[in-house]
């Protein structure tokens, strides 16, 4: 990519941004040459008075404890003692040196390295003292091996996730012991940290993390400036992160369940220590629990939308999803956060198309150029897929799963709908539109219509436009490219891995309980994809491809063959 190319890629993001967004970055970015430069004094100034009985409440049990009580093994907690982390697929082992900064690591990695969450298996390993002891030298380690204020290590959003744990770890593993003193020395100082940081400059997702951090130091330090503070930013925050039909304003699955969890811890800790919540949390909370009960697969997981990865089933029973209701509602359109699930009365047919924006015009960090695509299961299994994130490396990997190419929606001339670029930014988007959601009764078709402009910057204006009709034996799927001019058009179906292909005639193909037939000229050629971070599999993807002028039309039928036997 050349300078002047980049150049224009940048001006067409940050134009989307709030002027706030500059001025606090402009503000972060003073701070953190401050941190550099003086952390000794800056240090002593951030950091918070510590209670005569710092703690959380008894009775509070946040959501990490409680899943690593289901998830947990004695290995992990052993490894974790034993300086051996695994995150993200890629197992590294701190040495006799014990080497905290891991710079051969991804960064994503140092991050997972420097949040703590690791240690809450040594929560429940069966030998306390045996784990209290190996947390303590732990804790330590880091503490001599990592220098305040310098990233990744103080980073903030890595701050507020390790100043939750750290919190949530007090008691277990460091109540007690020759490093209690110096530890709560370092959570006081983590509550300076995280409230001279906040993350006003990106908000989303990290803003929630900033936001339970202050609560949760707030409540363990006894400071009501610190959750005064968190609640004040939490009642702006809630109408714009929790869209009015339950979605977070993100647009990814997995990120909606991550700031469920947020939200659910904040409310129980603050109804634990007694204090008063924002009071449109707990209808927050209701409304997400309810848009995440809509779109799970029958697998019991998340569809892949944007940077997603599964959340796994411990995660999800501890969110409490509301079930979508068995049978009675073949079509639900959720348009303000822009999906709509569709169910066959059979039940054999669960299809979640995107017909929404890909991301908030202030937050473009998650977006994939994936508008109109879709994710399907059949008979309960996932058969037609989303490519999944495998990593926020920079570079050929990052590119390709966040483009439209690895979507099963329609690639105009090679280019993206959306102008996906960087790790984590978006110039151009395309604007999408639900023409039509439409449910004609008991027999009858379901039917969903929506375009979107994202390749109107082309020559000839090319516009998308996709259809669904489903029916209880199968789907078909009609795209249709308007405009002007000579170009390629190319849809593209991604299916699970271990789906069984087989050519029975020209442009048809039988793929597990599927028959496929398609309108113009095919190949199967096979591509990665990725259900978790840092692994990834090959699995066969079906493009369908019209070259010409303007106007173009693809069909694609799947069928349904026999119901499988019980």
């Amino acid at each position: 990519m050349n300078r002047l190319h980049r150049a224009a890629l940048f001006a067409r993001t940050v134009r989307h941004l709030r002027p706030g967004q500059f001025a606090h970055r402009a503000r972060l970015r003073t701070q953190k040459l401050a941190l550099t430069r003086f952390p000794g004094p800056l240090a002593t100034r951030l950091s918070r008075s510590l209670p005569q009985n710092p703690g959380w409440p008894e009775r509070f049990e946040p959501l990490d404890a409680r899943l690593a009580g289901a998830t947990a093994t004695n290995a992990t907690a052993e490894a974790s003692a034993n300086g051996r982390f695994s995150f993200l697929g890629e197992e590294r082992a701190l040495g006799d040196h014990q080497d905290w900064e891991q710079p051969q690591a991804d960064q994503l990695w140092r991050y997972n390295l420097h949040y703590f969450e690791w240690a809450w298996p040594l929560v429940t390993h069966p030998d306390r003292p045996w784990a209290r002891a190996a947390f303590g030298r732990l804790w330590h380690s880091w503490q001599l091996g990592t220098t305040f204020g310098r990233w990744d290590a103080w980073s903030p959003y890595v701050v507020s996730l390790r100043a939750w744990a750290l919190c949530g770890l007090y008691g277990p593993l460091i109540q007690g012991t020759e490093h209690e003193n110096p530890y709560l020395d370092d959570l006081a100082l983590h509550g300076g940290f995280v409230r001279a940081n906040l993350e006003l400059d990106v908000g989303g997702n990290h803003l929630v993390k900033n936001i339970k951090a202050l609560v949760g130091l707030g409540v363990f330090l006894a400071d009501d400036a610190l959750v005064d503070l968190a609640t004040r930013h939490l009642t702006r925050q809630l109408p714009v992160q929790v869209l009015s039909d339950g979605g977070h304003f993100e647009r990814s699955p997995s990120y909606h369940c991550q700031v469920l969890g947020d939200l659910i811890d904040i409310s129980e800790i603050l109804k634990a220590a007694g204090r008063p919540a924002p009071a449109q949390l707990g209808t927050a909370i209701a409304s997400m629990r309810t848009w995440l009960g809509a779109m799970l697969l029958p697998d019991g997981d998340v569809p892949l939308f944007n940077d997603c990865t599964r959340v796994g089933p411990e995660l999800l029973a501890l969110l409490e999803p509301v079930p979508a209701p068995p049978g009675e509602q073949r079509l639900t359109v959720l348009q303000p956060s822009g999906y709509a699930v569709i169910r066959t009365a059979n039940g054999r047919i669960h299809l979640v198309a995107d017909i929404g924006p890909p991301c908030p015009p202030e937050l473009p960090a998650h977006a994939h150029a994936d508008c109109l695509s879709f994710e399907l299961a059949v008979d309960g299994q996932r058969l037609v897929v989303d490519t999944g994130t495998s990593t926020y490396r920079p570079g050929p990997r990052r590119d390709y799963e966040r483009s439209t190419a690895a979507h099963n929606t329609v690639e105009i001339d090679g280019d993206n709908q959306t102008e996906v670029w960087g790790a984590f930014r978006a110039a151009r988007r395309a604007t999408p539109r639900l023409e039509t959601a439409t449910d004609e009764g008991p027999g009858q078709p379901v039917t969903v219509t929506a375009s979107h402009n994202g390749y109107e910057r082309l020559p000839g204006a090319p516009r998308h436009r996709r259809t669904w009709r489903v029916t209880d034996d199968g789907i078909e799927i009609t795209d249709e490219v308007e405009g002007n001019g000579e170009h390629t058009s190319v849809a593209r179906l991604i299916l699970a891995p271990g789906t069984q292909v087989q050519p029975v005639g020209e442009n048809s193909y039988r793929a597990g309980p599927l028959e496929i037939s398609l309108s113009s000229g095919s190949d199967l050629g096979s591509v990665e994809v990725a259900e978790v971070f840092g692994k990834s599999q090959l699995t066969l993807c079906l493009s369908i491809s019209t070259r010409g002028p303007l106007p173009h039309r693809i069909r694609i039928r799947l069928a349904l063959g026999e119901e499988p036997e019980l």
